[in-house]
């Protein structure tokens, strides 16, 4: 089969034959018909998580946003069969961690990120595997297609999670999302169906106006402002309820924190860089004086991805929205390096294998 694979940091992947997936007897493989290319594939392409140990070696299929048909079944399995049309989260868990049993399947205590494991191959491939598939696996509903679902395995229920689940919006809050990009403008349309007013903050003009079309009441330009948070707090008549950092620098970080109005809460998505290394300066005075709560956010337990399918049968959600290119395995390399300099918006999409 065809797949785009790693060679070095930063280099252009090589497109080429590799071997078929192996089937486990927990787990099925998968033919991929859709999958995107997340700003999490840049980081490790870039190096950027080395510090954290996560080192990928040449030959590694990164791939993490897949939808597609199952193939093959391992004899273990019980729930999925041939030919069913699914999707998959990004973290694949074990299922019998006290995380999982809880119903907290995304932070499994032995769970793997798809794509970023010598031991767990991605999806920038026309086959994949993957393991405990009763866990893991999740039908589609009917009459949807791979390329709208692409983005449920990773930034359209990180969002839909940061926000339901861990942030409780209500509909009425102000939410500001810093950084628009594909978990960005999900939160956006997210935050919008549940009724929420939102601000999208970005330095890109066309971003901010796809934000707009998204569903945002206000936009922040962090071009045209000195002051973020005080363009926020503006807005807002005092500040966010609730505001994302959707990025992962320091600069979003600590804009989405002094974006809040007392006793506001502070979700973080995005993931640090080699810059950070995980770490961010936050005030800490400043947050203990106005009662706000941090939480972090991570994909979102398999189990609740129902959650999603009866708003989009509802017509509330419409997970294809924040699509805006579909590209073919040979453009994998150039979509990753148009991430560099913030190049792309939206949610880019691999259809032709």
């Amino acid at each position: 089969m065809r797949a785009a694979v790693f060679t070095d940091y930063g280099q252009p992947l090589d497109v080429r034959a590799v071997d078929e997936p192996r089937l486990n007897p927990t787990g099925v493989v998968i033919e991929t018909e859709a999958c995107g290319i997340c700003r999490s594939d840049w980081h490790a392409w870039m190096g950027d998580w080395i510090w954290a140990g996560m080192e990928l070696s040449p030959g590694q299929i990164l791939g993490h946003e897949p939808a597609g048909r199952v193939i093959d079944v391992g004899d273990q399995v019980q729930q999925i069969t041939v030919g069913d049309h699914v999707s998959v989260p990004f973290y694949i868990a074990e299922g019998g961690c006290p995380q999982c049993r809880a119903g907290h399947s995304n932070i499994c205590d032995h769970g793997m990120g798809l794509g970023f494991h010598d031991a767990l191959q991605g999806a920038f491939a026309e086959r994949f595997s993957v393991p405990f598939a009763d866990v893991n696996v999740v039908r589609l509903p009917e009459n949807v297609s791979s390329v709208d679902m692409a983005s449920l395995g990773c930034r359209f229920t990180t969002a839909f999670h940061a926000l339901v689940h861990q942030a409780d919006v209500s509909a009425g809050d102000w939410v500001a999302v810093h950084g628009c990009g594909g978990v960005g403008l999900s939160a956006i349309h997210i935050a919008d169906a549940l009724g929420a007013n939102v601000v999208a903050v970005d330095l890109d003009d066309e971003t901010l106006a796809v934000a707009m079309d998204l569903g945002a009441n206000e936009i922040v330009s962090a071009n045209d402002t000195d002051g973020v948070p005080g363009a926020v707090k503006a807005l807002t008549g005092g500040g966010a309820h609730v505001s994302l950092d959707a990025l992962g620098i320091a600069d979003t970080c600590r804009n989405s924190v002094f974006s809040l109005r007392r006793r506001g809460t502070h979700v973080q998505i995005g993931l640090t860089t080699e810059a950070e290394k995980g770490e961010v300066a936050l005030p800490s005075d400043h947050m203990v004086h106005n009662e706000f709560t941090l939480v972090g956010s991570k994909g979102m337990p398999s189990a609740r991805y129902g959650e999603i399918f009866r708003m989009v049968a509802a017509g509330k959600l419409d997970p294809g929205t924040v699509i805006t290119e579909t590209v073919t395995i040979e453009d994998t390399s150039a979509t990753l390096a148009a991430m560099t300099d913030f190049e792309t918006y939206g949610v880019s999409v691999i259809t032709e294998f």
